[in-house]
């Protein structure tokens, strides 16, 4: 079956984060919004049907995993990323951001230190922040216009942290980490007694030729030493429903993060979450390899676009994921004018770079998880204001 990415869908009018929110962000709606990490594309038909087949029953009661979902996750890890895992490994998450947070409350106490290699995902650092523990920053070595880890700061850095929050693949600059890497990292967190929590919520929008690895697969280290956190939400377009699990190799760990999760009744999803995430996964494999396609030709008229047209911008070109992180310093503006130039003059919704970690000063991070003509109008507007 062939999908149309091209189609336009009226989101306004839907409480929609990133369209009807603008108006909130910054106090007008007249701004095209390319910020927030959602796509216009409709979810798909296979999770639609699903969902509508289940509410046609019209009783919605209390309800448990399926065992659906389970087994859907369990194949499509095995199918996608080479990951044999068992059923017992699973918990059900409602969101990865709240399972951050439970994570830090299982495993940390206040004052605590968190490591988070910026620029990266917000919540990474706010969430912890706000839970009374004290964020480590570790900045990224941006060289040959991809982001790299350097592991003599890092190995300084992380000593003395009770957690690293890992981001893999990396948001906002779409880094997939190599084995190496990543072997690397667990490697160093196994020495200083440093736990991983990893979230590979973007996972499944790696871009060919890259291999994503999930983290706890590339050594015993990592396996021993490790909470890993995935979604069908960013890839299936269905963050709504709050579907995410994670995934406990270790078993005392395990343990300890599932009765933590079971005390609080956390743990407990919605019959909606279940079902969707089991048509994702089930479903879904054809689907994401055209959405896919779409994306990186979304990402190759960008690039060549901003070439051709926008001199004065640049991007770092993501190995995973539709977000595009523009590197704006050329145009020899503070990020109070840039954010001024994209809202004011360009008519743009865009994040701001900064709200990724200071190392974010001079970059904007562009959603291209839209229909061509949308990112094409945006970016005629982004040149007209800036040339």
């Amino acid at each position: 079956m062939k999908y149309n990415f091209d189609e336009i869908i009226e989101r306004r009018g839907t409480n929609s984060v990133k369209w009807d929110g603008v108006k909130n962000i910054w106090g007008r709606d007249d701004l095209l919004p390319m910020w927030v990490a959602d796509m216009d594309f409709r979810t798909p038909p296979f999770v639609m049907n699903a969902l509508r087949e289940r509410l046609e029953h019209e009783v919605l009661g209390y309800t448990f995993a399926c065992e659906e979902w389970y087994t859907s996750i369990c194949t499509w890890l095995h199918n996608r990323h080479q990951w044999e895992i068992t059923r017992e490994m699973l918990t059900f998450v409602p969101g990865i951001v709240r399972g951050q947070a439970f994570a830090l409350q299982c495993f940390t106490n206040p004052g605590d230190k968190v490591m988070v290699m910026t620029p990266v995902y917000h919540p990474f650092f706010l969430v912890t922040e706000r839970m009374g523990r004290e964020v480590v920053y570790s900045p990224l070595e941006l060289r040959d216009g991809q982001y790299h880890i350097d592991f003599d700061r890092f190995r300084k850095d992380i000593q003395g942290c009770k957690v690293l929050i890992l981001c893999n693949p990396h948001n906002p600059g779409g880094r997939v980490w190599t084995v190496e890497e990543l072997k690397e990292i667990a490697a160093i967190c196994h020495n200083s007694g440093t736990f991983v929590i990893s979230d590979e919520i973007h996972a499944d929008l790696t871009l060919p030729p890259y291999k994503h690895h999930p983290f706890a697969t590339v050594s015993e280290e990592a396996a021993a030493n490790s909470l890993v956190f995935m979604a069908p939400s960013k890839a299936f377009n269905m963050p709504g429903l709050g579907s995410s699990y994670a995934i406990t190799v270790n078993e005392a760990i395990r343990e300890r993060f599932q009765a933590f999760m079971e005390a609080g009744e956390f743990s407990e999803g919605h019959l909606l979450a279940y079902i969707g995430t089991a048509a994702a996964y089930r479903h879904g494999a054809e689907w994401l390899e055209q959405m896919l396609a779409y994306i990186e030709g979304n990402i190759d008229f960008t690039e060549n676009y901003l070439k051709e047209h926008i001199p004065g911008i640049s991007m770092i070109r993501p190995q995973a994921s539709y977000l595009v992180f523009l590197d704006c310093r050329e145009l020899g503006l503070n990020q109070e004018a840039l954010t001024r130039l994209f809202a004011e003059k360009a008519h743009l919704a865009l994040n701001d770079g900064t709200m990724f970690g200071k190392p974010g000063e001079g970059f904007m991070r562009l959603n291209v998880g839209c229909p061509r003509s949308v990112l094409e109008q945006a970016l005629r507007q982004l040149r007209d204001a800036v040339v």
